[in-house]
């Protein structure tokens, strides 16, 4: 006997790319059960399979920084500074990234590389380990949102959210849509998705000096002068990064997608000021934020 429930939930996240360096992604997750039929006469119950295995999923890799550990560019230490926080120092082909934040904002998967394969296995494991006797198989779908247009993958942190949303290295694959004058604009819609692809965006209120940085000491003692620092404590701990420029958007306000969209919305509005522009940005799949100014 088998149950299915499609579009259980997304997972927002971002990985470590040896190629591509920190990458925001959204993924869709659908799950197929497998099992004999227990006394209610249901392999599981939907309520159960809504609730408890995708708390399952969200808190194994939602929200967080997914490491795969076999990648020898990449260093994880027990930070110096603070009980229950790592410090990571990656060195890619696009960027060398520092960081420091709470173990809980990281997934540590044994793994040369972060692909749909390697995170569906790790997954797995998890789920299968929380399921009741009568459930013997598991079959997760990971899969991204089909968007025709361009899309643009981005990676960042909220420093005033007391959920997830806080850890300064997780992010999304979005879609934008752009209108001016109630046209939609496809050439200013690639031109965005170009400027953060790939790209990590942080906010100018969260800029530190190198001095006031915590970051590994092999890492303090491997900072160039492109690198940018930016810090913050939250609800759940500190949280602490150094970007190379080259993979770096600076924006004047925090990064909620509603500011996002209000950002894109005035430089747009700079460029052609007497045109009405229309702002319809993504964070993730299906949800988002409108600005028209």
């Amino acid at each position: 006997m088998q149950l299915f429930v499609d579009d259980l939930t997304v997972i927002d996240f971002s990985y470590l790319c040896k190629e591509r360096g920190v990458v925001g992604e959204s993924w869709i997750v659908d799950v197929l059960l497998d099992g004999s039929l227990n006394e209610q006469s249901m392999v599981l119950d939907f309520a159960i399979v809504k609730k408890q295995i995708k708390a399952i999923i969200d808190d194994a890799v939602d929200h967080k920084l997914l490491l795969p550990i076999q990648e020898k560019s990449l260093t994880i230490n027990e930070s110096t500074y603070h009980d229950g926080h790592l410090t990571l120092d990656f060195i890619s082909e696009r960027a060398s990234y520092y960081l420091q934040s709470p173990s809980c904002a990281f997934a540590q998967i044994n793994c040369l590389t972060i692909s749909i394969a390697s995170v569906t296995d790790y997954l797995n494991k998890i789920i299968l380990a929380e399921l009741p006797n009568n459930v013997q198989g598991l079959t997760l779908t990971l899969r991204p949102e089909n968007i025709a247009d361009d899309y643009y993958h981005y990676t960042h942190g909220l420093k005033l959210h007391d959920g997830n949303c806080q850890r300064i290295a997780h992010g999304h694959r979005s879609k934008i849509q752009i209108f001016v004058d109630g046209t939609k604009n496809k050439a200013l819609e690639n031109k965005w998705c170009l400027r953060w692809q790939d790209i990590y965006i942080a906010s100018e209120a969260d800029r530190v000096s190198k001095n006031e940085i915590q970051l590994s000491t092999s890492a303090l003692s491997n900072l160039t002068p492109d690198h940018q620092f930016f810090s913050y404590t939250a609800p759940q701990g500190r949280f602490d990064i150094a970007v190379e420029t080259s993979v770096l958007d600076i924006v004047d306000c925090d990064s909620t997608v509603e500011l996002l969209a209000d950002f894109i919305a005035r430089q747009l509005k700079q460029e052609c000021p007497t045109n009405t522009v229309k702002v319809i940005a993504y964070e993730g799949v299906a949800k988002g934020a409108i600005v028209s100014v």
